[in-house]
């Protein structure tokens, strides 16, 4: 693939998870987030992305939420259990992205907040229609997806490169 073409990311934070005595690392997904999960595959079913990678917090709430979304996808993309997706600042975001491989044209990063409304408010530097006000005003909730497309190597991924062209939540 060329290190010019346009390229989406998919931003998926977790969905509901318990709040339980176990260690937040191993938290466990609610009822809502086990119905909500599937519903946010077929929404990005349907959306037009079809991903070559995702990449996955280690964190069981998220592990949860993809393997109840990914079944509802087309076909399955290789998946990365990646455990510096948790807990991850801004900046160790961007450089994940920027690890990417250039043979991958479409990504799922399946994440935490705050992570991931600073990751999809930073790289939209445009947005379609009132998207990003959206975006801000929802607070980002469990199951969200925000999808950022942009031209370029994942090299080249920064502050303001991307649009966003998609944000969509089970329950807003």
């Amino acid at each position: 693939m060329s290190a010019d073409m346009t390229r989406r990311i998919v931003l998926f934070r977790h969905a509901k998870a318990e709040w339980s005595d176990v260690d937040d690392h191993e938290r466990p997904l609610a009822d809502r987030g086990r119905k909500d999960a599937p519903v946010a595959g077929r929404w990005l079913a349907g959306s037009g992305v079809v991903p070559d990678l995702a990449l996955c917090s280690t964190a069981a709430r998220t592990r949860e939420t993809w393997k109840l979304a990914v079944s509802e996808l087309p076909q399955r993309p290789r998946t990365v259990y990646e455990d510096r997706l948790y807990e991850a600042s801004l900046g160790e975001l961007i450089a994940l992205l920027n690890e990417v491989s250039d043979e991958v044209g479409d990504l799922v990063v399946v994440g935490h907040n705050p992570g991931m409304h600073a990751l999809a408010d930073a790289l939209s530097g445009e947005a379609d229609g009132d998207l990003l006000a959206r975006l801000n005003r929802s607070g980002y909730p469990t199951s969200a997806i925000a999808v950022i497309s942009f031209t370029g190597s994942w090299k080249s991924v920064e502050h303001g490169v991307g649009r966003l062209v998609a944000f969509w939540a089970p329950h807003a």
